[in-house]
């Protein structure tokens, strides 16, 4: 049986300024060396989860256990936070007229010079930031000081790795690099990661488990590939694969038949092919994406989205065979 090292049990902390702000009543826990994804809108209490797991925040309700500990509040000790976690913000807390290499070296002690030099190359190294050591934090791009903060909440070795929108200062090019590096280590390392974003393609592409948070509460928990084509909830589907949504009228001009109240499907759940099922559609718009485009289908008046592979094969104001392969009733 896999080790749980965090156990949230009944969190609730709401902040008087504002209304429904805060989170409400969740609970989870998390296997040692796993990978969290923590997803959900701007506002939706992702971030006060996160310091609430670290110690940062007193909680109204509930408890936070590190290994079966209670984690302390910081009303109930002198420095806030746990000692075996770390945690980077999207401030990162550099010092920022410092070299990268003393911003990361100055966490270790100096009881072995010799150790603490070759731990924090290596954390460098992981983390290919190795080249910039001897310059100043603030010569430094947004991406660049991402790594050191990481590299610097890593080297203390810290069993707990929390992150607080990684990737919102870092440019697309860097982005996948960076998530890579990150599953990588956790991997070698054996450091549990619990991360908050709100972009969807971070906990699909990094996590062993999605958390999903709407409004304070937790909404679904499970694998990426399971809450992506199980949703429990329509926000589910439509934070994580921007799914076309229905009402039951709708959906019976496509020739679904249906008795729930919205039927709710993505765009590549859509074949763009002729079949005994399949219906008519005009091409109403063609948007580039890259390896692939988006077809905007336009049937009695309902409008759907589709996935073109082969680039050029339709075009606008063409006429098109399709069918929703499967779809998700709510």
């Amino acid at each position: 049986m896999e080790e749980q090292i965090i156990s949230v049990r009944n969190l609730s902390k709401q902040y008087q300024t504002e209304q429904a702000s805060g989170i409400q009543n969740i609970s989870f826990e998390i296997k040692k060396g796993s990978i969290v994804a923590i997803i959900g809108e701007s506002g939706s209490g992702k971030s006060t989860l996160l310091k609430s797991i670290y110690g940062l925040l007193k909680v109204d309700d509930g408890e936070v256990l590190y290994n079966g500990k209670r984690v302390l509040g910081p009303d109930e000790q002198l420095i806030p936070g746990h000692k075996e976690m770390k945690m980077v913000t999207q401030d990162f807390s550099l010092n920022i007229y410092a070299k990268v290499y003393d911003n990361i070296a100055s966490m270790l002690s100096n009881t072995n010079v010799q150790t603490k030099h070759e731990k924090t190359m290596e954390m460098m190294r992981h983390l290919h930031i190795d080249h910039l050591k001897d310059k100043k934090i603030v010569t430094l791009s947004g991406g660049e000081q991402q790594r050191v903060a990481i590299a610097r909440a890593l080297v203390s070795d810290i069993s707990v790795l929390l992150l607080d929108e990684p990737f919102s200062q870092v440019d697309a090019l860097l982005k996948n690099q960076l998530r890579a590096d990150i599953k990588r280590i956790a991997a070698d390392t054996g450091v549990t990661v619990i991360m908050v974003s709100h972009d969807p393609a971070d906990g699909l592409f990094l996590s062993d488990e999605l958390l999903i948070i709407k409004d304070g509460r937790l909404l679904q928990r499970g694998s990426p590939s399971q809450i992506y084509n199980h949703p429990d909830h329509i926000y589910t589907a439509q934070i994580l694969g921007n799914a076309i949504v229905l009402q039951a009228a709708e959906a019976e001009k496509l020739g679904i038949q249906t008795d729930a109240a919205q039927v709710v499907f993505y765009p590549e759940w859509v074949e763009l092919k002729s079949s005994w099922n399949s219906r008519r559609f005009e091409v109403k718009d063609v948007y580039y994406k890259g390896f692939y485009e988006e077809l905007l289908l336009e049937r009695n008046g309902v409008v759907i989205r589709a996935v073109q592979l082969n680039r050029g094969e339709h075009k606008k104001n063409d006429h098109v065979q399709a069918n929703i392969s499967q779809f998700l009733t709510f």
